[in-house]
């Protein structure tokens, strides 16, 4: 499982380069698509980032037009990132780029056989999830 998410995420990488992204951008606006209305703190924790790498990220980003910051209503020290009208396209660009990316990866696979598939991962994800919930903390 570990070489083929090294596999997709390289072959990802690689895609969006051609669309003028790091794969750190594309993963925030999508995210950004996804969860609208959330903070930063929320799409650091998504993302598996440090929050200091997201702002380093989202400052670069709002520069240049991509997202905007807004204060978020529940907390004032909180801001929430917002796609702009400029990202719009590049999001639908991101989101076909994904698509095909799975349809390369299932190639060869029935429909039955994708479904299957999807439980099964479904299964894991389930499971790795509960197992690290019962992980004794150390500290």
């Amino acid at each position: 499982m570990s070489d083929n998410s090294r596999l997709l995420r390289r072959l990802f990488d690689e895609r969006v380069r051609d669309l003028g992204l790091t794969a750190a951008q594309a993963r925030l606006l999508l995210s950004l698509d996804h969860f609208p209305d959330q903070n930063q703190c929320f799409h650091a924790d998504r993302l598996e980032i440090e929050p200091i790498t997201l702002t380093r990220i989202a400052d670069r980003m709002e520069e240049a037009g991509w997202l905007e910051r807004r204060s978020d209503p529940a907390d004032r020290r909180a801001r929430i990132l917002h796609l702009t009208g400029k990202s719009r396209d590049i999001v639908d660009k991101l989101q076909s780029t994904v698509e095909h990316l799975f349809e390369d990866t299932l190639r060869g696979l029935s429909a039955t056989e994708r479904d299957t598939l999807g439980k099964l991962l479904d299964r894991i994800g389930e499971n790795l999830a509960r197992a690290r919930e019962q992980e004794p903390v150390h500290g």
